[in-house]
């Protein structure tokens, strides 16, 4: 792994270790390639899983009556599980930068989505910035945090992927759509249309152990939109937040929902680019007999 941390080192060492004398061909070795895979998938989620995990306890168990509010509880577990992956070094410093920015376009959307009544918060507790509980920019973190380790974890790769300004001129339109369709046009299929033009050749390729997975990076996007909405509908579940058509009762989030975690996904891979620049894919041979959805063997690589 590129700019691994001294932990994950650690670990891949060990990894080796077990998996060196792993077969090469065969169901044992898909196996050991969807075990890595699912492995570092966790790996990567690990401060959504935390915090998700946190919110459904905090739904199941934590005590009505509790002097501290249940969102205060929420967000000063934020903080130690940031304080602890910072300490424990499971993430390094440059993607501390693009956490923080998560952290602080989220909340100032949160600001204004909360405000025109988008969704709404329990007005409890009081680590809060109007009726938007500092949790809340965590959860953006929490994506934030996802896309930088899943880059280093699998080795990102990319072949023919657009010019950067042009990627960063569609996520501003994109976060400025977020506010302005509410007082203005709806762009956001004309944005839509602008991401598929932008990224409809790009192809991702993830180191895994042996084999080098391939897929389009449009389908890659849409992979972690739906997780996220997966994710989205355990948190209003959970009661972290919830939307006005679910004021009567919970029901699923509206499909409709993807769309906007699609068009967030962009936002998220052009911060996570000023921190790892997009670069092609490392110890391959990319052309030829790779087709979309195929792997390559290669050389084994950290886990």
């Amino acid at each position: 792994m590129r700019n691994s941390t001294p932990l994950e080192r650690r670990i891949d060492a060990v990894a080796h270790a077990l998996l060196q004398g792993a077969s090469e061909r065969g169901v044992r070795a898909g196996l050991v390639e969807f075990t890595v895979f699912v492995l570092k998938q966790a790996w990567a989620c690990l401060f959504g899983a935390a915090l998700l995990a946190v919110i459904v306890a905090a739904r199941l168990w934590y005590p009505d009556e509790a002097a501290l509010a249940r969102n205060d509880f929420l967000t000063i577990v934020a903080i130690v599980i940031q304080v602890v992956m910072l300490a424990t070094r499971l993430e390094t410093g440059r993607e501390v930068w693009v956490i923080l920015l998560f952290h602080l376009t989220g909340t100032v959307m949160e600001l204004f989505k909360t405000d025109v009544g988008s969704w709404a918060y329990a007005a409890d507790g009081v680590l809060r910035i109007g009726g938007v509980p500092l949790f809340s920019g965590f959860m953006y973190a929490a994506v934030g945090s996802y896309m930088v380790r899943v880059y280093r974890l699998f080795d990102l790769g990319f072949t023919r992927y657009p010019r950067r300004w042009l990627t960063v001129i569609v996520a501003a339109g994109i976060y400025l759509n977020f506010f302005t369709h509410h007082f203005w046009i709806d762009l956001r299929w004309v944005l839509l249309a602008a991401v598929v033009l932008l990224w409809l050749r790009t192809t991702m390729y993830a180191r895994i152990w042996r084999r080098v997975l391939r897929m389009p990076q449009l389908a890659a996007f849409a992979g972690v939109a739906v997780f996220i909405y997966l994710a989205e509908n355990i948190g209003t579940w959970a009661g972290a937040w919830s939307y006005p058509d679910q004021a009567d009762g919970w029901h699923p989030v509206a499909l409709s929902k993807l769309v906007s975690w699609f068009l967030l996904m962009i936002i998220s891979v052009v911060l996570v680019t000023l921190v790892y620049p997009p670069r092609p894919p490392a110890g391959t041979e990319v052309g030829k007999g790779a087709g979309v959805g195929r792997s390559r063997r290669i050389r084994p690589t950290p886990v």
